[in-house]
């Protein structure tokens, strides 16, 4: 069984971010729409405290 599949690699498979969100679900001890939800608003506050901007100099 792939984990990935060969169309769009592994970072941009649907697969794989898939099989992520049922880990960290796994993880969180919830269902994958709590993880979905969870997962967004940590990013949001990630966002937040990077200062808001979309594009940042590295």
């Amino acid at each position: 069984m792939a984990h990935f599949c060969s169309m769009c690699w592994l970072h941009f498979c649907s697969m794989k971010i898939t099989q992520d969100v049922r880990e960290y679900a796994d993880q969180l001890g919830v269902d994958e729409q709590q993880a979905l939800d969870a997962g967004m608003q940590e990013k949001a506050a990630e966002f937040r405290s990077g200062g808001g901007e979309i594009y940042r100099e590295t």
